[in-house]
Formats: C-alpha cells, structure tokens, sequence
C-alpha cells in the first residue's frame, strides 16, 4: 500500500511483531482479500466498529478517505508507544511500525492534521543548560543596575517548559524564586511579558481568564481568544489549572460573569467535547450546513441552539467542509455573513472568532495582533499575550498571513508602536 515502508500484507509478522497490544496472526490478511478485515485490531475503511481488540480509541477508518485502520483523534492521543507519525507517504497518526523518519505521536501532529496546515514556531527546543541560563539571570540582576539584555536574550531564545526548569535550577542555585527577583528588576510592560514568560503556559492562560472575570465588567475578547481557539485537551488543562489556582470551576465564573447566548457558547466549549476526528465528511458537511440555513436566513428569528450545536461540536476540518457548502447551500452568501445579520453583541464575535479558527487559525491571531496595534495607542495586554503564547506555537504562520493581510512584517507592526526593552523582547519572541 505504502511502498518501502507499510510492510506487505501478504507476510507474516502483519502488524509489526512486537507492537504493544496487538497479538497478529500468522499471515494478515488472508491471500487476496481486498479490504483488511478487522483483525488483530486493524478495522477497515467501510467497517463500523473496531474489532475487539484493538486499543482504546481506534474505530473504522472513513470510507474511502484514509487507509484502512487510520485511527480517531482519541486514538491519535492515546497511541501505544511506536506508533507514529511517519514522513514517506502516511498520513499523519497512521498506525504503523516505527520506521526512518517516524516521530513519536505529540499533540502537535493531531493539531497540524485538524488545522490543515504545519505550525512553525519562532522560538523551538534547542540544547540548553538550566544551570547556565540561572547564572546568567542572577549575574545581570545582582549587584547595582539590571542587564535587560542579558535577561531578555535568555527568556527569548528559550520555550516555556525550559524557563521553567531555569526558575527551578535558580532556586536551587540560589535560594531565591526568580519570579520575585524579575519583578524587584525590571518595571512596567517588560516586566509583564518577563513575568508570563516564566509563569507556566497553563497557569498564564487561567490567570488571564480570571483578570477579564474580574471586578467590575468582563474582557469578552479575552474569554473568546483563549476558549474558542483551544483543542480540548487545551480546555481541560486550563480548566484544572484555574480549579488549582482558584478553588472554583471555571464554569462557575464564565456563568457568573457572561449571560444569554454567549454564555452558552462559552460553557458548551467548555465541555471539551468537540469531534475532533482529522478529516471531515462532505455528506455530513452539505446536511449541516442546509440545518443552519434553516436555522438563520431561512427564517424569521434565528434558532441559536443549532449554531452553537454545530459550531462548539464539529471538528475543525468538518467545519471547513461546512463553509464551503454553505455558500453553495444559501446561493453565494456565507456563513460569516449570516452570523453577522442573525446575531449582536459578544456572541458574535464568538461565533465568527470559531469560523475564522476554522478558515486560518493563524490568520485569525494575525488579524487579533493588527487589531492590538492599530489606531490610536497599543492593547499591550493583548499584543503580550499573542507573541507569549504563539511563538513557540505558530508565530511564523501567523507572520506569514500578517505580510499577506496587511502588507507589512510583524517586525514593522511591533516596532511601531513599541520601544525600548519593551520592543526587544517582543521581537525577540516573534524571531526578529
């Protein structure tokens, strides 16, 4: 099927010897059998279960799409060790024995087959010495006068899991929380995207949730930028951080603080149930997207329920396919439009924050990164939070679709509106 790689069917041995879980027999499958019947937990593409004892996650592979046993996202997450993602003709996630080339299974595999595109990060995991880096920091904050640049070339050429073993390897060193000591240093918004860069990417995101929710008003875009952009495995680590930090569920906060329509928006996608199976079904698409023609334009009044059913539930490459048929379905006119005059207020902005994800997540930041430096004065809280947590994610994506959006770098953008220290570590997160 997949030559010099998938080994041959028609040998013993099918699936790869050895590989936890499976017990093959002798010859897999039988000799000139078409499909692969589902067999030592191998479903087939036109089966609708997977065979008893395949491991937890994998079921039948759709038809006609993939290659028979091409497993679910569950699958995708929860693969036994050597099953992953193989460079030479397999889509990614294809279960398959390890091969050249092959990397271990991670969250950013599944990620890259829901968005349709590869990530590129602007800052990547490179050899690193924690005990280093934490002589370097104490040198440039001890003593008389702070070397900004010294402390901005390490938090800026490291990922948040290293700085991480740095605040660890500090304390060690030197009996002093280096969070403490970056604050006592430095001042204003350097010391912000300092201080989040080494707080935990979890634990930065929920205090940020928890700062909109808190006193008087609500920042909804920030609610919108975090929650509708996450995968669900996103959401539940964000969850019980906030449940650690706080001593309160999340969910309690957003339905104290947000109400009506955006609310539901927000605790649907809090469930963390959205499908998120890698390739989406056309059939499936057309029917969607006819429910929420129905649902909007087709009517008077607006049936909220089906938008938010679809939107929070369907896998990002199902909604894609929805998109499209939409506009076949509603004559020209897309669904961005009819979310725009079906809908007002905050859950809109909701609704079409999901479609665009959908379309181009990273368009989508790089839209949300113009809007915090355009116009009159800067959003920092906003321009902070995307480089932060976008750099070691898709910055370069999201720089790639800001030259095409606004016809100048992201380098151009931030220098603009930025200066000093301030600047410099902010280019240094985008790779400038």
């Amino acid at each position: 099927m997949f030559p010099n790689q998938y080994p041959n069917p028609q040998q013993p041995g099918y699936p790869p010897q050895g590989a936890p879980g499976f017990s093959a027999p002798p010859v897999y499958p039988p000799g000139g059998a078409g499909m692969y019947p589902p067999a030592a937990g191998y479903p087939a593409a036109g089966f609708t279960t997977a065979h008893p004892q395949a491991p937890m996650g994998y079921g039948a592979a759709p038809p006609c799409m993939l290659p028979a046993g091409y497993p679910t996202a569950a699958a995708l997450q929860q693969a036994p060790a050597g099953y992953g993602v193989v460079s030479s003709g397999y889509p990614a996630g294809h279960p398959g024995q390890p091969v050249q080339g092959a990397q271990p299974l991670n969250a950013s595999a599944l990620s890259e087959s829901l968005l349709g595109y590869k990530q590129i990060p602007s800052i990547k995991a490179e050899k690193f010495d924690a005990q280093t880096d934490a002589q370097i920091l104490r040198k440039a904050m001890k003593g008389i006068g702070t070397d900004e640049a010294a402390i901005i070339n390490v938090l800026t050429k490291r990922t948040n899991k290293q700085r991480i073993e740095i605040v660890t390897a500090f304390k060690g060193s030197y009996g002093k929380d280096l969070i403490k000591d970056l604050k006592s240093e430095l001042s204003g918004r350097l010391e912000k995207v300092a201080i989040a860069l080494v707080t935990p990417r979890n634990e930065y995101l929920a205090q940020r949730l928890y700062k909109a929710m808190e006193g008087l008003g609500t920042k909804e875009s920030t609610l919108i930028d975090i929650l509708c952009t996450s995968s669900n495995a996103e959401i539940k680590a964000i969850k019980d951080t906030y449940q650690k930090l706080y001593k309160k569920p999340l969910e309690s906060d957003i339905s104290g603080d947000t109400s009506g329509h955006f609310c539901r928006l927000l605790t649907s996608l809090l469930t963390a149930t959205r499908d998120e199976t890698p390739v989406g079904d056309p059939s499936k698409a057309t029917q969607d997207a006819e429910a929420l023609y129905r649902a909007g334009e087709k009517k008077v009044g607006t049936d909220e329920s089906t938008f938010n059913m679809i939107l929070t539930g369907r896998s990002w490459p199902q909604i894609r396919l929805i998109l499209d048929a939409y506009t076949k379905v509603s004559h020209g006119n897309t669904l961005e439009k009819a979310i725009k005059s079906e809908f007002s207020g905050d859950i809109t902005a909701g609704l079409l924050a999901i479609v665009k994800v959908a379309r181009n997540k990273a368009a989508y930041f790089a839209e949300r990164l113009h809007d915090s430096v355009a116009g009159m004065g800067t959003n920092d809280s906003d321009l902070i939070f995307i480089c932060v947590t976008r750099a070691e994610v898709d910055m370069e994506n999201i720089k790639k679709e800001y030259l095409k959006m606004y016809h100048k770098t992201v380098a151009q953008a931030i220098s603009g509106d930025t200066s000093g220290d301030y600047k410099k570590i902010l280019l240094g997160l985008v790779g400038h």
